[in-house]
């Protein structure tokens, strides 16, 4: 989404933190209340294991929301990410329970003992600069479509859930290598290090504060990231800076879609690009193009856009 000439009007909160939640369940209808009064919308995905996910509201609303964080018993200091957005990135606001706060589906991976070393952005080109560093790129293939770190391996997974099956069936590689991972905001190389460490892969690392507060810190001229990284907002992408990207989203199949996407014959707008276009049928596409006429109808009279989030938080 191409920012606005405007002002930046929202504050954009990504936040997660690995604790032991005795009683997660009771915390949801709180959270969503106070979100609810204060205008707040995006995701929050509570679980034993923690909190993860990402919101959106004006900064006093948002100040609120950490206050009531920090008065929850055995949570600890989230790890907070903080952008902006000249439009609300977010359509609704939802507090969901969840077996994980990222699923990743091995039972007994715990971050908080068994994650690998924390690489603070100012010392991560000179880690993946080293020749023998892996460089291990763990977020999904619409995600790295569109940028990553020079030199990372992309596992062109589908869900985080992939993950550990192709992990396994590198681990002779990694061994007595030094393991750089990373990911959007840090969630899911913190737990991907932890599995991997447990498979008895030692030299483990991962960016603290993932790919946003690598870009946030790093000045442009001195980074190794190329593109543009993915959000699960409306944004669709953030670039150096957190500054809004240029990506939008195909509403067909929700893929991050480029400039050259955009001008490629297979494109219609909300209905086809060409990352979906052979998957489709011309059935879909009707029913797609027959979304798009409400949207565009919707926007016409100001109405809320009858389209969904562009993806879960936890995928």
């Amino acid at each position: 989404m191409t920012a606005a000439s405007q002002s930046p009007r929202y504050t954009v909160l990504a936040l997660y933190r690995f604790a032991h939640l005795e009683n997660h369940e009771a915390l949801r209808e709180p959270l969503l209340e106070l979100c609810q009064r204060e205008g707040i919308r995006g995701t929050l995905l509570l679980a034993h294991e923690g909190i993860n996910g990402t919101v959106a509201g004006s900064a006093e609303a948002i100040e609120a929301l950490v206050a009531h964080l920090a008065m929850i018993p055995g949570l600890g200091q989230p790890d907070y990410k903080y952008s902006h957005a000249s439009e609300m990135p977010f359509r609704r606001m939802k507090v969901r329970l969840k077996k994980e706060i990222v699923t990743m589906g091995v039972e007994g991976i715990d971050p908080r003992v068994h994650a690998g070393t924390y690489v603070e952005p100012r010392d991560w080109n000179a880690l993946i600069s080293d020749p023998d560093t892996v460089i291990i790129d763990t977020r999904n293939r619409y995600e790295t479509a569109i940028g990553t770190f020079k030199g990372a391996i992309d596992p062109e997974t589908d869900t985080f859930r992939s993950f550990p099956e192709w992990t396994q069936e590198r681990l002779d590689e990694l061994r007595g290598r030094k393991v750089a991972m990373f990911c959007t905001g840090g969630i899911r190389c913190e737990k991907a290090t932890a599995y991997l460490r447990q498979q008895g892969i030692e030299d483990v690392f991962h960016l603290k504060g993932g790919i946003l507060k690598y870009l946030e810190e790093v000045p442009r001229e001195e980074s190794r990231f190329e593109g543009e990284c993915f959000v699960f907002d409306e944004r669709v992408s953030v670039g150096h800076g957190l500054e809004e990207g240029e990506a939008e989203l195909c509403r067909a199949c929700r893929h991050p879609l480029l400039a050259e996407d955009r001008v490629s014959n297979l494109f219609e707008e909300g209905v086809s690009c060409p990352h979906c276009y052979h998957d489709r049928t011309d059935a879909d596409r009707e029913r797609y193009r027959q979304r798009q006429r409400q949207v565009e109808q919707a926007l016409k009279e100001g109405r809320p856009i009858p389209i969904g989030d562009p993806l879960d938080a936890d995928a």
